[in-house]
């Protein structure tokens, strides 16, 4: 009986340790989870470049630092056949990052960017050189461009302003992350800066680069000598040419045209900067010899242009005429 009795003591004993092993395993902590790792590391804003003059397509650029910069004028834009190529300041291009790339400011520089076509303005961090066709402003990348809403072909109107945001909107950004967008822009400043839009001085347009072309720097003897824009006044207004006296030359335009007038917006040298300006006032642009026309219309009386004078205003373009319409 002893020995029977003691059998089951033992019995007894292994369940009670099989039992109380089963309750550790069951209170044991889980594994911890491992955060999933970043597409791309996070970059860093020292040290700042400014860099040396350098020369591209035979144009010599100055980069400077402005304290003030606060210009209008097209952003183009760039997105995956750029991806892991180092950028001007040594980072790799990462599409989907909210970057730009810009000719002359410090790098890296903070700008927020507006598309004057709908007010929406986001924070840009520029980190490469850029762009050299077609005189536009600044490049921006895929993400950027989706940001702003301007993904469209074609070139859109911008301006952009530095600005210096605060460090959690700068780390948000070098973690290629977005950073909060700001306060849609107010219509009476919009028409202000489409109003600025239209005096900027155009240049011929260069040919279109499929490939990010290389810088070269180039040695400059003094400061007081550099070539380039002042960013901290404003540039000196270009006079207009005086009007020939010889007969007007027959435009090309894409859509026929009939009556004999026309609210003429602008007049520009460069063809797409035309196009694209008249896509976003809904204009149209005709050639007329070197120079590209903006203009609604055409009329059958200088009453029944009235309604595009109305058009142009809406859209920020107040002092327009009403011309004779020399396409017919």
């Amino acid at each position: 009986m002893r020995s029977s009795n003691r059998n089951w003591l033992a019995l007894g004993g292994a369940a009670s340790l099989l039992a109380s092993c089963g309750s550790e395993q069951a209170v044991a902590p889980p594994a911890p989870r491992l955060a999933p790792p970043l597409t791309a590391p996070a970059v860093a804003d020292e040290p700042v470049k400014i860099g040396e003059p350098y020369s591209v397509g035979g144009k010599t650029y100055v980069p400077a630092d402005p304290v003030n910069y606060d210009e209008v004028g097209y952003a183009s834009w760039y997105g995956e056949e750029a991806t892991g190529k180092p950028t001007a300041n040594g980072e790799d291009f990462v599409p989907s990052a909210i970057s730009g790339a810009h000719k002359t400011l410090p790098l890296p520089s903070y700008v927020e960017v507006t598309a004057l076509g709908s007010g929406r303005t986001i924070l840009v961090r520029l980190n490469d050189r850029g762009p050299f066709s077609d005189d536009k402003l600044i490049d921006l990348s895929r993400g950027a461009a989706e940001q702003l809403g301007i993904t469209g072909d074609g070139a859109a109107a911008v301006r952009v302003r530095r600005v210096n945001p605060p460090e959690q909107e700068k780390a948000l950004l070098r973690a290629h992350h977005r950073a909060p967008e700001r306060i849609e822009t107010p219509q009476p400043l919009l028409k202000v800066l489409r109003g600025r839009l239209a005096q900027v001085p155009a240049s011929p347009p260069a040919q279109v680069q499929t490939a990010r072309p290389v810088v070269q720097a180039i040695p400059v003897a003094s400061s007081s000598s550099r070539p380039g824009a002042s960013f901290d006044t404003p540039a000196p207004p270009t006079p207009k040419p005086a009007p020939k006296a010889t007969a007007p030359t027959k435009p090309v335009s894409a859509k026929p045209v009939s009556g004999s007038y026309i609210v003429q917006v602008a007049a520009l040298s460069s063809q797409s900067r035309a196009e694209a300006l008249a896509r976003q006032i809904g204009a149209h642009a005709v050639a007329a010899g070197s120079v590209w026309r903006v203009r609604y219309g055409p009329y059958t009386s200088q009453e029944a242009a009235q309604p595009g004078v109305k058009a142009a205003a809406a859209k920020g373009f107040a002092n327009v005429r009403v011309m004779a319409n020399d396409a017919r």
